[in-house]
């Protein structure tokens, strides 16, 4: 693909250059703008980015350990492609793993770290509101990670934020433009509200719904049935033992 044809815009460095670099590549992916199963070189899209092919060759390392890129020698880096029941079933993953931390940590986050998370979650809706989903993507990453943190299980905080990067989630750019996407973002608020308040299991139920939405909303621009539940997705597709084989 030539590089004119990319949807890249010049970024502005906040963090160092790799980071920045690799937060817009990843972004692009995730929301769609870098399609799946196509092949990309470095020059290609650093053109856009207005940067040398150097960092984005670094960002993209960064992307293959992610999982979201694989190298192609002498070519480039191809995308990688997740599949609706991939996308699904990593949801499922997530679920299974954020849903009983959150239950978790449930009135064991001390009162001085709410107004942090608070003001993380008026980015993050800000972000919505403006169509900024570099920020939005961004902002969500740690607003999460800092919740998981209480755990105590830095494992379970790395691998979610991992989880989190990977999903696909093509239809943020159609939810921007119906205002959808700024009622997901105030999720992150109740979320909050239950954690305050000591309710493990309101706070289970808002996590549960949210990572919900990734299979569907996210992803499709629409909400199907099985976001009614509120079990992790995979626990509806394990078959129940017949009584023959009990």
């Amino acid at each position: 693909m030539a590089a004119h044809d990319i949807p890249l815009s010049t970024i502005q460095q906040y963090k160092s250059l790799r980071s920045t670099v690799t937060e817009a590549l990843r972004t692009a992916i995730i929301v769609g703008d870098l399609e799946e199963g196509e092949l990309y070189s470095a020059p290609a899209l650093a053109e856009p980015l207005g940067v040398s092919a150097t960092p984005v060759r670094e960002a993209m390392m960064d992307l293959t350990n992610e999982g979201l890129v694989s190298p192609v020698k002498n070519k480039g880096f191809r995308v990688t492609v997740m599949t609706p029941e991939d996308l699904r079933e990593m949801t499922a993953v997530r679920q299974l793993l954020e849903g009983p931390a959150v239950h978790a940590v449930t009135g064991h986050i001390p009162a001085e770290e709410f107004p942090a998370l608070r003001a993380k979650a008026d980015q993050i809706n800000a972000a919505a509101a403006e169509g900024d989903l570099r920020t939005y993507l961004a902002e969500d990453r740690v607003f999460h990670a800092e919740i998981l943190k209480h755990t105590g299980n830095s494992h379970l905080v790395i691998l979610c934020t991992q989880l989190r990067g990977r999903t696909r989630l093509k239809a943020l750019r159609t939810l921007v433009d119906n205002g959808q996407l700024i009622h997901s973002a105030y999720e992150h608020v109740i979320l909050l509200n239950k954690l305050e308040e000591g309710d493990a299991e309101g706070a289970y139920e808002v996590i549960m719904r949210h990572l919900g939405h990734a299979s569907q909303l996210w992803s499709q621009g629409t909400e199907g049935q099985s976001t009614t539940h509120i079990t992790p997705i995979l626990l509806h597709d394990i078959a129940k033992p017949s009584p023959e084989s009990s």
